[in-house]
């Protein structure tokens, strides 16, 4: 499944999707300056020099950076945009989008999810539903009671350039195909895939070959990001043990379907060696990267939740070791991304936003 579970459980109200005329598309925002106007930063929350919030409306996440630090690429569902479900859009590290929608640079078309910037900071891949419907699916958010994920089996993965003109199809295997980010490095990208009948990490090329799979134990693998070495990954996984756990998840994903509730974090080398679990705190603990030193790992997590909420950001050593609180909100913090030079971490949260469902994008000067 793509990285906005959340998401999913936020919406009040589906939308269905429609083409966007982007000759007719808003201008974007102009450049604004940091400020300390809104008190955005809690107190105890000390490795944020400065806070600034970006999007105002919608739901608005998996914002990465460009290789130079100089942009963003998110997806975004906000209605005000024009888009019916999550489709993919483009900043400058420095803009507000407060009133203008930014430059979109997926089709319009389906549902699209996990964009990421390629090395040359010229073209960005994202999946998308589009070849196969033009509309948006729908959106399960449960099954038989439980809080499930859909696993799309129309997701491919796409590279467009940063006008949203498609140059290159990378996956074209039955099946889902998401959750694709690049090496550090430059030189690889991981994603998930059910091509083997389970959701599985697997590695390819810049240009879709050399296809490798990296992991094979039974349950979901996803959400994988690269060292900044490159030498190493770190994703979530799901771990069924039990009869009963192993037959709910098989009949899950027999519907295109998974439940996230229980995630741990994993580590391997990028070949899928040395493979270890990192995490052992119950609930669901996803989007991990790692910190610019190569020996943290930042994190979301629900484990000190007693009903689910709040999530909040934790950094963890590499060793398992120093657990740490890094937000303290009372809702939802969660994709926390670094640029590249370490200055600053984008992710997303609940907080400022008026009491409202919205999940919005923010921007902080990392202290160290």
């Amino acid at each position: 499944m793509y990285r906005i579970p959340l998401f999913l459980l936020l919406i009040t109200v589906l939308f269905s999707c429609k083409q966007v005329d982007k000759k007719k598309a808003p201008p974007i925002a102009s450049e604004t300056m940091e400020t300390d106007s809104i008190p955005l930063v809690y107190p105890e929350e000390k490795h944020f020099k400065s806070l600034r919030q970006v999007t105002f409306g919608g739901d608005n996440a998996e914002a990465y950076w460009s290789f130079d630090n100089r942009m963003l690429v998110f997806q975004s569902n906000y209605g005000q945009w024009d888009v019916g479900c999550d489709q993919i859009f483009t900043m400058e590290r420095t803009q507000v989008f407060d009133s203008l929608r930014p430059p979109m640079v997926s089709t319009g078309m389906g549902r699209t999810t996990c964009s990421y910037f390629m090395p040359d900071n010229k073209h960005i891949l994202y999946a998308s539903t589009h070849l196969v419907d033009a509309e948006c699916p729908e959106v399960p958010l449960r099954k038989n009671g439980k809080y499930v994920w859909p696993v799309y089996d129309s997701f491919d993965i796409f590279v467009a350039d940063l006008e949203g003109t498609i140059v290159k199809q990378l996956t074209h295997e039955p099946g889902y195909d998401a959750e694709a980010t690049v090496s550090p490095k430059g030189d690889k990208i991981v994603f998930t895939s059910d091509r083997s009948g389970d959701l599985e990490l697997y590695t390819m090329d810049l240009d879709g070959s050399n296809v490798k799979q990296i992991t094979d134990a039974l349950g979901y693998d996803g959400g994988a990001f690269f060292s900044p070495d490159g030498t190493q990954l770190i994703f979530r996984a799901s771990r069924p043990k039990t009869e009963a756990e192993v037959k709910a998840y098989k009949e899950l994903l027999a519907q295109g379907l998974v439940q996230p509730t229980e995630m741990e974090l994993f580590i391997c080398n990028a070949d899928g060696s040395d493979l270890r679990q990192l995490t052992f705190l119950g609930n669901a603990n996803w989007c991990p990267f790692f910190h610019p030193s190569g020996e943290k790992i930042l994190f979301s997590s629900n484990f000190e939740a007693e009903r689910g909420f709040p999530f909040n950001l934790y950094l963890i050593g590499t060793d398992g070791k120093n657990l740490e609180r890094v937000t303290h909100g009372e809702t939802f913090d969660a994709f926390p991304v670094f640029s590249n030079n370490g200055k600053y971490l984008a992710f997303s949260s609940n907080r400022n936003n008026g009491g409202t469902r919205d999940t919005n994008l923010f921007i902080a000067e990392w202290k160290d």
